[in-house]
């Protein structure tokens, strides 16, 4: 693919951080604090997002159900969700023998509908995790007021929006628990790896302990827990990462708005930020009615638009859910990702601006 729709910005400093844990073979630790990596790189993303406390996993996934554990989500509790999300959402309140209870989404920006929401919450309803997906960030003001109603706690799954902030407060940090993804693709890389931020010192306490078999000292598990650590090589890669991420973040969002003012005049629709956001470009979506056929023209011209998700949870094979969610289906249908990432030139925008004149037309 001449141009992917993601690529991890990886240089001499990330190699020479991964270089020195290797010659140290301090590759992890069974310590309740963390190895110093991993202390390293949680203060980073404590200070820059603003939250007393974070805690390091191995994945966004483990961050997500780490929260669920933190917070006693259990079976026979309901947890409402969006289902135009990448199912790891959905799967780990499964993991922790919750019912999933998918709401639809607004065709805005993807994320989760609160007048939905309200027609969808019960006396059940322990919690609501809202996406900010792409890096949109969810309407939060009218979520948390529906979940102060109904004495429900929130669980951001910011995997997709570290970055993003809503009148310059940070996206994750608008509830008790955000969680955060540095997958390979996200705009900070681990490779693998996950990261929960709160400002409730008890809930800090307690994800330590879940995330290293719920042990305090060592062979003293105290509540249950799992392996969820993240290793040293790979703290020590989101370390330099995330002190790369405002720079990061910046050509994310030149190319962002170079390319909308390439493609304002298109028979497409392009994304936008509503008042007081500033997204963080993860990805670049838009939405068209010819998109399978768009998708497979880009590519054959060597630009990897990317469509996420065109099986929306509920409707995968696992959970072959029926619930109605219109919103959902037209947007798993019509989006389509456009490469924005760092590593995109201004040559690079501009073939895809040519290439989508040529193919889409006015």
């Amino acid at each position: 693919m001449k141009i992917p729709i993601n690529t991890p910005v990886i240089g001499r400093e990330e190699i020479n951080e991964i270089r020195s844990v290797l010659l140290n073979k301090s590759l992890t630790t069974a310590a309740n604090t963390g190895g110093k990596r991993v202390q390293e790189f949680e203060k980073l993303l404590a200070d820059y997002t603003g939250s007393r406390y974070a805690v390091a996993v191995n994945s966004g996934t483990a961050a997500l159900q780490a929260a669920l554990y933190a917070l006693d989500i259990k079976h026979g509790d309901e947890v409402l969700l969006p289902s135009f999300t990448f199912v790891a959402t959905a799967n780990a309140v499964v993991s922790v023998g919750a019912k999933p209870v998918f709401v639809d989404i607004l065709a805005s920006n993807y994320t989760m509908d609160p007048d939905d929401l309200r027609k969808k919450i019960t006396k059940k309803s322990k919690a609501i995790m809202p996406v900010h997906l792409y890096g949109n960030f969810a309407y939060m003001d009218e979520i948390s007021e529906i979940a102060n109603k109904h004495n429900a706690s929130i669980i951001e799954d910011a995997a997709q929006s570290l970055g993003t902030t809503y009148k310059n407060k940070q996206s994750g940090t608008f509830s008790r628990l955000g969680c955060f993804s540095m997958y390979a693709a996200k705009v900070v890389t681990a490779g693998e790896g996950g990261a929960i931020v709160t400002n409730e010192k008890g809930l800090y306490e307690k994800l330590r302990k879940i995330r290293n078999h719920g042990m305090l000292h060592g062979y003293d598990t105290r509540i249950l827990g799992l392996n969820l650590r993240l290793p040293e090589m790979s703290a020590a890669m989101a370390k330099v990462q995330m002190k790369k991420l405002p720079g990061l973040l910046k050509k994310r969002k030149r190319n962002a708005e170079v390319l909308t003012r390439l493609l304002d005049e298109l028979d497409i629709t392009l994304p936008t930020e509503r008042a007081g956001v500033k997204v963080n470009w993860y990805l670049y979506t838009i939405s068209t009615k010819n998109r399978n056929k768009l998708a497979k023209q880009l590519h054959a011209k060597g630009i990897g638009a990317t469509a996420y998700y065109p099986i929306p949870a509920h409707k995968t094979p696992f959970y072959n859910n029926k619930t109605k969610l219109p919103m959902t289906d037209w947007a798993a249908s019509t989006v389509l990702s456009l490469p924005v990432h760092p590593l995109v030139t201004e040559n690079d925008l501009h073939y895809i601006s040519k290439t989508m004149h040529q193919l889409v037309g006015k």
